[in-house]
């Protein structure tokens, strides 16, 4: 299916109305995200699994400061509180749309090739699922830019590799590889091509994509609710998610596929 003609800083298209693809496409800037793709971000996904990557030789080389420069670093000379009024205001509409990536009903893969800085950190962290090339090069930038990484690698990173590997790479703003992001825990594989990458994640997406969109969104959403609440929570949150999900048309059909030896097939969310 050809990409949608409304977005211009990402390339947006579905394959058989499954596999969601959401491209960031400013390869010319080497990825880095401008204000169109933080418009863009929260609006692009409709599928049962997106996969996220980014056009050209990198998927993203972080912020485009010069883009956004204009309005989330606006300053008013004449007034310091206002200043940071704005400052506020702008930050928070980036971090609802990197939020939106991790809040959006069905699993998000980010495939990670090139260089992945900075916001682009902040991305893949948001994303549920993350796969990289053995030589991707990846980096907390933020402390040698003298500012704090402020949308999401902080709060989501120790969650994933440990509060160990999250404070060293967030403290020393080092380069590490995507062979070393798989040993961390922050990608759960490393390809050795860029092309094996893409063949890989989307064969994950598609075994995905077959599942009871229903149990996946579910699953999705009881494993973040878990992290930010106590495991009794996280149980009584379940129990109320079962006490409605075996009452669905997809528990039927499992059950009537496998008396029927054949795979199942389950209708959109």
């Amino acid at each position: 299916m050809a990409p949608s003609p409304t977005f211009k800083a990402l390339k947006v298209w579905m394959d058989d109305d499954l596999v969601g693809h959401i491209q960031l496409n400013r390869p010319q800037a080497a990825n880095s995200m401008n204000e169109e793709m933080w418009t863009e971000l929260p609006r692009s996904q409709s599928a049962r699994v997106i996969l996220v990557t980014g056009a050209g030789r990198n998927f993203c080389a972080g912020i485009d400061v010069a883009s956004l420069g204009s309005t989330v670093l606006s300053h008013d000379a004449s007034c310091a509180a206002r200043s940071a009024y704005r400052f506020r205001a702008g930050l928070t509409r980036l971090q609802e749309a990197m939020t939106a990536l991790e809040r959006v009903r069905c699993p998000t893969v980010a495939l990670v090739h090139g260089h992945c800085v900075g916001a682009g950190v902040d991305l893949i962290t948001a994303c549920d699922i993350r796969f990289a090339t053995t030589d991707a090069k990846l980096c907390v930038k933020e402390v040698d830019l003298a500012v704090i990484a402020d949308m999401g690698t902080l709060q989501r990173l120790p969650g994933i590799v440990g509060q160990g590997h999250a404070r060293e790479l967030s403290l020393t703003a080092r380069v590490f590889s995507g062979e070393e992001a798989k040993q961390m825990g922050l990608a759960t594989a490393a390809l050795p091509s860029r092309d094996e990458l893409e063949r890989h994640g989307l064969a994950v997406a598609q075994g995905i994509a077959a599942k009871s969109p229903v149990a996946v969104a579910g699953t999705k959403q009881v494993l973040l609710y878990q992290r930010d609440h106590t495991v009794a929570d996280g149980l009584d949150y379940v129990n109320t998610w079962n006490a409605g999900m075996l009452h669905s048309a997809d528990f039927a059909e499992v059950f009537a596929a496998m008396k029927e030896r054949r795979k199942p097939v389950f209708s959109k969310l």
